[in-house]
């Protein structure tokens, strides 16, 4: 898979509601399922809504497949945005200033337009494919 094939993917699931832990498009989907459906891959339940401390993100993302990320946003790109002082959000990156992630509070999967309000702690994308 590429990081636009995988941009491709988060989009086919906007509109699909919201369920925390949710991992099936049919029944509901929250952040990190939403990268795990759009991917085709596992991805860690151990998780909480709110925490203080991260898990070894950089090993989960590697075996995932994923890499660290610098220079712009490319289509395909996984942020980890810190929406609150205890909550993290993952958002999958459609373009430079067009994201889809998994909305709790509008109950599904929407686009996000513009530069997010949030600071990134983490930000990674698949291989480049010969």
């Amino acid at each position: 898979m590429t990081g636009p094939e995988l941009a491709q993917a988060a989009e086919a699931l906007v509109g699909t509601p919201f369920r925390l832990h949710g991992r099936d498009p049919a029944t509901g989907l929250d952040c990190v399922g939403l990268l795990a459906a759009s991917a085709g891959i596992e991805l860690p339940r151990g998780y909480r809504l709110r925490m203080r401390a991260l898990p070894d993100l950089a090993a989960i993302a590697a075996a995932a497949g994923f890499g660290a990320a610098e220079g712009a946003i490319r289509p395909g790109d996984v942020l980890m945005a810190r929406v609150s002082p205890c909550q993290f959000h993952l958002l999958v990156a459609a373009g430079a200033e067009r994201f889809v992630h998994a909305h709790a509070g509008l109950g599904r999967v929407v686009h996000w337009y513009g530069p997010l309000e949030w600071p990134v702690v983490g930000r990674w994308r698949l291989p480049e494919t010969a």
